[in-house]
C-alpha cells in the first residue's frame, strides 16, 4: 500500500492518497485537485474514491471537483446530509482497494456524520487510521460545531467523541499510524501539535485528552477553554454541504488585470483591496485601504477569518502570484474575486498610498514610556506566557469587533509573535481611521531579545 500525506501548511490541512494495485482512493482533498490528478496519473492508477471523513467546516473540499473529474463516488459517513448524490457508507463497511481495503469506523463527536477509515493490508492487518477531526496529533476535534443545527450541546458531543474514541480507536493497535486531517494552527482544535502524523501508542501515552481517567473529566477537559469558532466555518459547512461553483471557473473571473480607473470604481461600490504581498514589502507602501495578509503566513484561514466571504476582493500581488492568490482564497469559499492590480503595487498607479512605520524591538522598549500605547494581538495561549506590562490585549481575530476600545489620540505599537500579524493588524487599524500605528519587527520573539521583563496577564 502506498500512502502520501498531502500538507496544506496554509489551512493547517492533511488530505492523503492512498493507492494499491493501481487503485486510489483520495480523502479530504482540498478544493485545486491537481495533485491528487497528477499522482494517479504518474503512477498509472485510477481514483476510484472521494473520502469526506466529515462535512468540513474550515475550508472548501475538493470532492464535488475531484469527483466529477475522475467518476469515482464522494463517500460520506452515517447520516451525511447533502445537496448532491453521495455514497453513504454503513459502519464497518469495507471498500477494497487493489489487495488492500479500507475500513469505515463511525465515530461521531466533531460533528455527527464523522468517520475515521482504517487502512488494512492484504492479511487484514490494521495499518494506518485517517482520523479527520475526531483525534489529532496531541488533541481531538472540538465538539462545538453541530450544536446550534443538531439540537446537540458541546457537551453532548463531547460524550459522544469520548465514546468513538473509547470504543473505535484505543482497542486498535499502538503500532497503527495516525494521520489525521489538520495540524498546528487549525481552529478545529484547542492545541494541535505540531507534527502531522504519530502513532496510536504515543498518543495512548501523551495526547491529554487521551488520558482523561473517565467519561466526566474527558468531556470538562476538551470543553473548557474554548474560543468561539471561525464565523465563516458555518459558511463553509454550507458550502460543502451544498456545492459550489467549480474552481477553474472561479479562477478564470479572478485572473482580470484592472487599471486604476477600474479599481475605483469597484472601490465604490463595496469592493476590498487585498494585499497578500509579504509584511516587508507592504509596509513600505501600500494603496491605501488595503488589508495586508501575505501569502507566507495563514493566508486563507486570515482572510476567511477577517473578510466576509461574500466580500468582493480586488487583489494586490507581487507579479506572478496573482494565481496562487485567488486560488488559496477560493480554498476556504470567497467566490467574488474581481481580479488584481495591475503591475501588482506602484506609486504611479493612480491610487492614494500610504505606508506603515515599523520599530525595532529596541526602540519599541525605548519607547514604553512615552505616550504611545501597546497593542498585543497575540492569542491567549501565547499571551499566558507573558505579556508586556500595561498591554491592551486584543487577539487578531477579535480586532474588528473592539476598535472602539482602543486610543486615537494615542500611538499604537502594535506586535505579535513575530511580526505577520501585526502587520495585518496594523493594515486593518489604518482602513479604520487609526493614523498614529507602528508595527513592532519581530514581534514578542524581539521583544524577549531586549530583556524586557515580561509580566503574567490579568485573568477577568
Amino acid at each position: 500500500m502506498f500512502i502520501k500525506q498531502i500538507y496544506t501548511n496554509c489551512l493547517a490541512e492533511a488530505a492523503y492518497y492512498i493507492e494499491s494495485e493501481g487503485e486510489a482512493a483520495v480523502i479530504d482533498p482540498i478544493r485545486d485537485t491537481t495533485e491528487y490528478h497528477s499522482l494517479a496519473e504518474s503512477r498509472k492508477a485510477k481514483i476510484n474514491y472521494v473520502f469526506e471523513t466529515h462535512v468540513h467546516a474550515d475550508f472548501v473540499s475538493g470532492h464535488l471537483d475531484l469527483s466529477a473529474e475522475s467518476g469515482a463516488p464522494i463517500v460520506f459517513g452515517p447520516g451525511a446530509k447533502t445537496g448532491f448524490p453521495i455514497l453513504q457508507a454503513t459502519h464497518l463497511q469495507e471498500f477494497k482497494l487493489g489487495n488492500c481495503s479500507l475500513q469505515v469506523l463511525h465515530t461521531p463527536g466533531h460533528t455527527l456524520e464523522s468517520i475515521c477509515i482504517l487502512a488494512k493490508n492484504q492479511t487484514g492487518t490494521p495499518l494506518a487510521l485517517f482520523t479527520g477531526d475526531t483525534l489529532f496529533i496531541g488533541d481531538v476535534g472540538r465538539p462545538d460545531l453541530a450544536g446550534d443545527n443538531e439540537g446537540l450541546t458541546k457537551e453532548i458531543l463531547a460524550g459522544k467523541l469520548y465514546d468513538s474514541i473509547h470504543s473505535q480507536i484505543l482497542p486498535l493497535p499502538d503500532e497503527v499510524i495516525i494521520y489525521p486531517a489538520h495540524g498546528a494552527g487549525s481552529a478545529c482544535g484547542k492545541n494541535i501539535g505540531k507534527e502531522t502524523f504519530s502513532t496510536l501508542g504515543v498518543q495512548r501515552k501523551t495526547n491529554y485528552a487521551l488520558l482523561a481517567p473517565n467519561r466526566e473529566a474527558f468531556i470538562k477537559l476538551v470543553t473548557d477553554g474554548l474560543s468561539a469558532p471561525p464565523t465563516y466555518f458555518f459558511k463553509d459547512a454550507g458550502i460543502n454541504k451544498n456545492g459550489y461553483t467549480p474552481l477553474p471557473n472561479l479562477l478564470t473571473n479572478a485572473q482580470k488585470s484592472l487599471h486604476a480607473k477600474q479599481v475605483e470604481e469597484k472601490l465604490k461600490h463595496g469592493s476590498l483591496l487585498l494585499d497578500s504581498r509579504e509584511p516587508d514589502a507592504f509596509e513600505k507602501g501600500f494603496y491605501k485601504g488595503a488589508i495586508n495578509i501575505g501569502l507566507s503566513g495563514q493566508f486563507a484561514i486570515w482572510a476567511a477569518t477577517l473578510i466576509p466571504l461574500d466580500k468582493s476582493i480586488i487583489l494586490v500581488c507581487e507579479p506572478g502570484k496573482e494565481q496562487e492568490s485567488a486560488t488559496r482564497l477560493a480554498r476556504v469559499g470567497f467566490e467574488h474575486i474581481e481580479g488584481f492590480t495591475e503591475g501588482g503595487f506602484s506609486e504611479n498607479f493612480g491610487l492614494p498610498c500610504d505606508y506603515i512605520q515599523s520599530i525595532e524591538p529596541q526602540e519599541f522598549l525605548n519607547q514604553l514610556q512615552g505616550n504611545k500605547s501597546v497593542l498585543d494581538v497575540r492569542n491567549p495561549g501565547e499571551q499566558a506566557n507573558g505579556v508586556v506590562s500595561d498591554a491592551q490585549l486584543l487577539p487578531l481575530a477579535e480586532l474588528m469587533s473592539s476598535l472602539h476600545t482602543l486610543p486615537k489620540n494615542q500611538t499604537l505599537m502594535v506586535h505579535c509573535a513575530g511580526g505577520y500579524r501585526s502587520m495585518i493588524a496594523c493594515s486593518l487599524l489604518k482602513q479604520a481611521g487609526f493614523e498614529q500605528v507602528e508595527n513592532v519587527r519581530k514581534g514578542m520573539n524581539g521583544i524577549k531579545q531586549t530583556g524586557l521583563s515580561l509580566q503574567l496577564p490579568i485573568s477577568h
